[in-house]
């Protein structure tokens, strides 16, 4: 069998459809079905753009556009068929909901029927989210923003199955405020109770960003729930560190709320108001909750180098917290979350994720039952050992795989006072109660599960003498005025950090410009300012500011250690079109390692927008040598090799990331290319269906691969991909527009672009910076093209208002009966220029124009 077979042959086995994977495998079953659940509808979003309105958003900016705000949720109950995807074996059972943003909707313990997860048999949405609905129950997946905007949306979903028995539901998507790509694999696998969840954070930007990640994950909660964070947890703080408290029991006044008399906060009954609790300073892998009148809980698993974030939010067991719980269920009950965080350990506590930077982590869940607690648990399992009466302790052991030779052993230093032979399983728990003669301390008690076949210490657990630490940890304050702090070093990074978390109440350039006025050429603050205005689009602005940079930076010939500014203003210039000028910067850029791949790929744009493919393969292949994680750079790799005819060595290129990332479209479209261009018409056929299924039809998964193909100097692949999208979407008619114009088609172009000026506006939010030279081409055509005026100003607005207003200003002089421009010009004279007279003339006469729409 060739290699193109055998790779044929591996997909055609991972897509068969999940209805028929079910046999295949007896102890992995996924199937799909629909779920008929009560629903409070939520009625279709805005159609008219929601800009930013300066407001807070769990501590970050608030920001909807581009989406549409989704907020008017109906009181009336209806029976409505929610897509299901049910994976299982034969100890749990996993329920995801790719209608409702991908949620990991319930998660059950088959061994007692416990749901270790949330379920909630409504849905009932509450205006909670970024853009509105949002519902309660399962986990949540939190990536790049909290809590993430398309929550209540559809996503992308695939379901895959893997070599060692194990499947595989992927959910995912691009999301749209800084367009990077996200993915989470949950997986069941053959013989264990815990489930995983592969999240992958991909970068696909040029820019660098930052993020959030965290998994939102709720548990059924009474007054017999407590929540379990390792021994080693002191002290538990609020949101953005504002707040400390002494962790389980808080003798503090924290966040107002007076626990001073001695409070078990671990315990939900004890905490009347809502509240959050992070554990501060996580130094093991677990953490969880346990139901001791059910006598069964969760746990999880992650890496805490990596899992740094364990988090405690209840809406409280008061009478306030429980009218709130009683809005988002009917009778599930309430619930608490206990989330947990990579790369994070707070929220709004963003990180930064570098241009075509992938960010990887792993975690795990599993239920727990019959052992009081735990005191430790890893992926084995978990156990718990605790004082009892009458000089007795308690020990229990919970497994996640059956064990048929396991050994328990308790010692109290070098005696041994329990050692017993068994068999542990989900399914059954090993519990005891050991007297001790004479007087013990619990740290001098150990114990461990061994399995005796192998030799191997599942689990162990000795308790530690804990020294405690007197004085709380130092909050974190808000930054002083700029003008009060000492040094430009200190403005910038004052800056820096509000830039970071995306802070609404302060600007990063009040601080910049102010170090700048001390320092006009300081490096760093040059540096962050000309990104600012980069990521804003503000491409001549930018430039200044890398060149003052610079200026400082490589005088005297010099050839800095870090290259950064060579790098962006190498982006600058390419987006002015000077490509010759950012070719020679870019190649600056690469002499420094971390920033040698990304400009590499840049380099290697530019080269296949001259046509110039073998140079483009050299270069990006010299991207992937410092970087071989980024999917875009192995996409662009293997489409330069296709376009070169070495299909072959393009198939080979792509490997297994068509299994592994059963969701990246760009790969998946060169499968199907290179399998059609190789003359295989029959699978390339398949490929394109199985594609088309995943892309759902929704409009922007085809515009960004298809501007992805723009950006990367492939022109017809992306007017292909434009082609296949069956809705309505002006924007789509614009891009052909354009690209028949760079092949030289005018009449065809013109056709194009009049055929899409003339489509309705509702619900089309464009926000691409790619967009606006489609669409000041289609000016070019006509220049009363008032369409293409207020696509561009709803694209600017959010980075720069002034030049917004400029473009709607320009609609309405070709279009006076544009209704919805005349009320983007009021919301900006009102918000951004604060002139409200002028702004309500302009909200009178869209009213005028359409008294039956909101404004």
């Amino acid at each position: 069998m060739n290699f193109l077979s055998h790779f044929l042959l591996k997909i055609a086995l991972i897509l068969i459809p999940a209805n028929y994977i079910a046999p295949l495998f007896s102890q992995v079953s996924v199937r799909e079905e629909q779920w008929v659940l009560p629903t409070y509808p939520v009625d279709p979003g805005d159609k008219n753009p929601v800009f930013f309105r300066n407001e807070s958003y769990q501590g970050a900016s608030k920001y909807v556009y581009p989406l549409a705000l989704n907020d008017v949720i109906s009181e009336a109950k209806t029976d409505k068929a929610w897509k299901a995807v049910i994976l299982e074996n034969d100890y749990i059972k996993l329920c995801v909901t790719p209608e409702i943003g991908g949620k990991l909707y319930y998660a059950t313990d088959k061994s007692n029927n416990y749901n270790f997860i949330y379920k909630n048999n409504v849905v009932r949405p509450s205006n909670i989210g970024m853009t509105g609905a949002w519902v309660s129950g399962g986990i949540e997946w939190c990536v790049f923003h909290h809590h993430r905007a398309s929550t209540f949306l559809p996503i992308d979903y695939e379901i895959t199955e893997n070599d060692d028995g194990s499947k595989t539901i992927w959910v995912g998507e691009t999301e749209p405020r800084h367009r990077m790509r996200w993915t989470v694999g949950i997986t069941v696998f053959p013989d264990r109770s815990y489930f995983q969840a592969e999240i992958r954070m991909l970068n696909p930007t040029p820019f660098t960003n930052t993020f959030l990640y965290w998994a939102n994950v709720a548990a059924h909660t009474n007054e017999n729930y407590q929540v379990i964070f390792p021994p080693s947890v002191q002290f538990a703080t609020y949101h953005a560190k504002n707040s400390f408290t002494r962790w389980p029991v808080s003798t503090e006044v924290y966040t107002g709320v007076d626990f001073t008399r001695g409070v078990d906060i671990s315990w939900w009954k004890n905490v009347v108001t809502s509240n959050s609790f992070f554990a501060h300073d996580l130094k093991e892998d677990f953490m969880g909750g346990y139901d001791h009148g059910k006598q069964t809980g969760t746990v999880h698993i992650g890496d805490h180098n990596i899992v740094k974030g364990a988090k405690l939010w209840e809406w409280g067991s008061g009478p306030r917290g429980q009218a709130t719980e009683g809005r988002l269920t009917e009778n599930d009950g309430p619930y608490v979350e206990i989330m947990t965080g990579a790369f994070s350990d707070n929220q709004p506590d963003y990180s930064w994720i570098r241009p075509y930077e992938v960010k990887t982590a792993r975690q795990y869940w599993y239920p727990v039952k019959d052992i009081r607690g735990f005191k430790n648990a890893n992926l084995n399992g978990a156990v718990n050992l605790e004082a009892g009466e009458k000089n007795t302790v308690f020990l229990g052991y919970y497994s996640t795989r059956k064990v048929d030779n396991a050994r328990v052993v308790l010692r109290n230093r070098d005696e041994v006072l329990l050692q017993k032979d068994i068999e542990i399983s989900p399914m059954r728990s090993f519990t005891a109660t050991v007297k001790i003669d004479g007087p013990f301390k619990m740290t001098d008690l150990s114990t461990e599960m061994i399995n005796t076949n192998t030799g191997e210490t599942l689990i162990s657990y000795q308790p530690d003498e804990i020294k405690r630490i007197e004085e709380l940890p130092e909050t974190v304050k808000a930054p002083p005025s700029p003008k009060d702090i000492t040094t430009v070093e200190e403005i910038f990074l004052a800056g820096s950090r509000i830039g970071q978390f995306h802070n609404p109440r302060y600007s990063a350039m009040d601080y910049y410009n102010e170090a700048l006025s001390r320092d006009p050429g300081d490096i760093r603050t040059n540096i962050a300012v000309g990104n600012f205005h980069l990521t804003n689009g503000n491409y001549a602005l930018a430039r200044k500011y890398f060149a003052t940079a610079l200026k400082r930076l490589a005088r005297d010939y010099t050839r800095p250690s870090d290259c950064e500014a060579f790098y962006l203003q190498g982006l600058t210039l390419a987006a002015l079109g000077l490509t010759e000028e950012a070719t020679d910067t870019l190649y600056r850029a690469t002499w420094d390692y971390a920033w040698h791949s990304a400009a590499f790929l840049e380099l290697a744009r530019i080269s296949a927008g001259k046509g110039d493919y073998a140079r483009a393969l050299d270069q990006i292949e010299e991207s992937l040598s410092t970087n071989s994680r980024n999917n875009r750079a192995v996409a662009m790799k293997a489409s330069y090799q296709r376009r070169l005819g070495d299909q072959k060595s393009a198939l080979k290129t792509i490997g297994d990331l068509y299994l592994s990332d059963p969701l990246d479209f760009r790969i998946a479209n060169e499968v199907y290319l290179i399998n059609r261009e190789s003359g295989n018409e029959a699978e390339a056929s398949f490929l394109l269906k199985k594609l088309t299924e995943k892309m759902r039809d929704y409009d922007q998964n085809y515009l960004e691969l298809a501007v992805a193909y723009l950006n990367d100097g492939l022109a017809g692949e992306a007017e292909e991909v434009l082609l296949r999208f069956k809705g309505n979407n002006p924007i789509m008619g614009y891009y052909l527009g354009y690209i028949e114009d760079m092949k030289g088609n005018n009449a065809m172009a013109g056709d194009y672009f009049k055929r899409a000026s003339g489509q309705p506006v509702d619900y089309i939010f464009p926000f691409r910076f790619e967009t606006l030279r489609v669409l000041e081409k289609a000016l070019e055509y006509n220049s009363s093209d008032s369409r293409a005026y207020y696509y561009m100003g709803n694209i600017l607005y959010d980075k720069q208002p002034a030049r917004a207003i400029e473009c709607w200003e320009a609609a309405v002089r070709h279009d006076s009966s544009l209704a919805i421009a005349y009320r983007n010009l009021g919301w900006g004279y009102h918000r951004h220029y604060n002139d409200l007279p002028k702004a309500i003339s302009f909200y009178e006469k869209a009213f005028s124009l359409d008294r039956n729409e909101a404004i």
